[in-house]
């Protein structure tokens, strides 16, 4: 069975920066497109960043040029950079695994099978 589990997180003032980092256990890691997607109460999770088995990576525009996403094949990681942070970045970050996501549906969270508990970030002004 396929676990994702996170952590990092927290709490940073405006314009500072956090990690979040999610490890797979229960499946190789190296066959799935991960992902982090975003929530706050009341809205829709959001695709943030995603990275394939081939590196290729995609960022919502909202994060674009502040946030990175990285994996660690070796370890079974994924993890995002998270830089320049603002108050509208505050949400419960979560980590996703999928197989067969085409470009056009990296940051789609219906494609994506697996999923962490959740990391919560809040971004103080």
């Amino acid at each position: 069975e396929v676990k994702l589990v996170e952590f990092g997180g927290g709490s940073v003032q405006t314009g500072g920066s956090l990690r979040v980092a999610c490890v797979m256990h229960g499946s190789t890691f190296s066959r799935y497109t991960m992902a982090w997607f975003r929530q706050t109460p009341g809205k829709e999770r959001e695709g943030v960043a995603a990275i394939d088995t081939a590196d290729i990576t995609k960022f919502a525009e909202s994060v674009l040029g502040r946030f990175t996403i990285s994996r660690d094949v070796a370890m079974g990681t994924v993890s995002l950079r998270m830089n320049d942070l603002r108050p509208e970045d505050t949400a419960t970050y979560y980590c996703a695994a999928g197989q067969g996501i085409t470009w056009w549906s990296l940051l789609r969270a219906n494609d994506y099978e697996y999923w962490g508990q959740g990391t919560h970030v809040t971004v103080y002004s």
